[in-house]
């Protein structure tokens, strides 16, 4: 593999991180997305520390022949523990026992890293090798015990992510499940990884030379398998984010009807502030009823309670359910207490309601607990009782009309 081979799947991390970002960065305090982080990161730079070019550079910088070999070894096992993290802190729990599975294990592969430097500190490896280091010093001692020590550790970290994978997906469905498969996969790549490696140090230590396992096939399963780790990572994460964005706009959209019906009774237009096109769904959402209930409150004097409990015999009647009935119910009381107040532009009902002598029931008929507007939106577009109680308060508009112009 040349440098390009290292740098496009290091370039592919980095351009996951940076679309990510935007989430990192609100929700760090989150175990779950900033595992997702630290494991993108990660990734990325085992790539680009473990390409020729960063090898010879980073020797250069150092003046220490090697000294990449164990920041490679190092970053790897940081790997293999933000990984098991992810999984740990993913699959949830308690959360006592999620940090301590999680400490446990990154204290594990912390000592593995301290381990891998000491021994490249006691060992001896004085010629710079960019590809074929292990088999290189596959037989010098300590350096010899540091290379078995990261197979090691990186074969125990893929045989760990596997089993807690299957274990988890066999309890699962749906996109998590499709992620947990996915990643299974890419830490199965682990294991011929470490195989294809301790085979060509194996053959050194035999006096054979199979270094085209170690220099040629090895980084190849490695890049493969940390892509399809990282897909596996990401997919139900950024599937669960479309899902919720569907489902917020969702909600905005189902609200509409409810929010133009009350559009021109309501004050939301004379605020000061208002939120741009381009603010967040649930922002948005949050806007549309607030907006609402703005409207609902200026029609609170026309609110007739007679109106709501005629259009829930009516919905029972046609079959609705009760909460069905409810959202038809307050709907068309809506509906007609919007027309009310267009009949009445000189504010009549709203000084009565002020001085205390509004009708008997406008207010229950307000009070009486809270209401679906999701449901009431629907049932103002959908409902034939809404659209009865609607054709009959227009008639009564219209007839107040003409009494007062006649």
């Amino acid at each position: 593999m040349d440098g390009s081979s290292y740098y496009i799947p290091a370039v592919v991390m980095g351009a996951a991180i940076a679309f990510k970002g935007p989430a990192l960065i609100r929700g760090w305090r989150d175990p779950l997305l900033r595992s997702v982080g630290v494991l993108l990161a990660l990734a990325g730079l085992v790539f680009l520390f473990a390409a020729p070019p960063t090898i010879a550079e980073v020797n250069v910088l150092t003046g220490v022949p090697n000294i990449s070999a164990p920041l490679v070894y190092c970053l790897l096992s940081a790997y293999s523990a933000s990984c098991l993290a992810l999984i740990i802190n993913w699959r949830g729990g308690p959360p006592e026992v999620t940090r301590r599975l999680s400490r446990r294990w990154t204290a594990v592969y912390s000592v593995v890293a301290v381990a891998l430097m000491v021994l490249f500190a006691l060992g001896d490896a004085p010629e710079e090798r960019l590809r074929d280091f292990d088999t290189h010093y596959a037989n010098t001692p300590y350096t010899r015990e540091m290379i078995v020590l990261y197979l090691a550790s990186l074969t125990v970290a893929g045989v760990a992510m596997n089993v807690m994978c299957w274990r988890w997906a066999i309890q699962v469905h749906g996109w998590l499940r499709a992620g947990l498969v996915i990643i299974a996969l890419g830490s199965l790549f682990n294991i011929p990884y470490s195989a294809a490696k301790f085979t060509a140090v194996a053959a050194r230590w035999n006096g054979g030379n199979l270094d085209g396992l170690s220099t040629d096939v090895a980084p190849v399963l490695a890049s493969v398998g940390a892509q399809i780790t990282a897909v596996g990572f990401c997919l139900p994460l950024a599937c669960r984010s479309i899902g919720d964005s569907w489902t917020t706009w969702s909600t905005y959209r189902r609200l509409g009807p409810l929010w133009r019906e009350l559009k021109p009774v309501s004050v939301h237009e004379d605020r000061v502030v208002r939120i741009s096109w381009w603010s967040p769904a649930e922002l948005q959402v949050t806007q549309r009823e607030s907006d609402i209930h703005d409207g609902m409150l200026s029609l609170y004097p026309y609110f007739d309670s007679e109106v709501r409990s005629h259009a829930y015999g009516a919905a029972l009647a046609a079959g609705s359910p009760p909460g069905q009935a409810q959202a038809e119910a307050d709907a068309a009381m809506v509906t007609a207490a919007v027309r009310a107040r267009a009949a009445d532009p000189e504010g009549r009902v709203i000084s009565s309601a002020e001085a205390g002598t509004a009708p008997a029931g406008s207010a229950s008929a307000y009070t009486e607990g809270p209401r679906d507007l999701v449901r009431m939106s629907i049932a103002l577009r959908q409902s034939p009782v809404v659209a009865a109680a609607r054709e009959q308060a227009t008639t009564r508009s219209e007839s107040d009309f003409h009494e007062r112009t006649s």
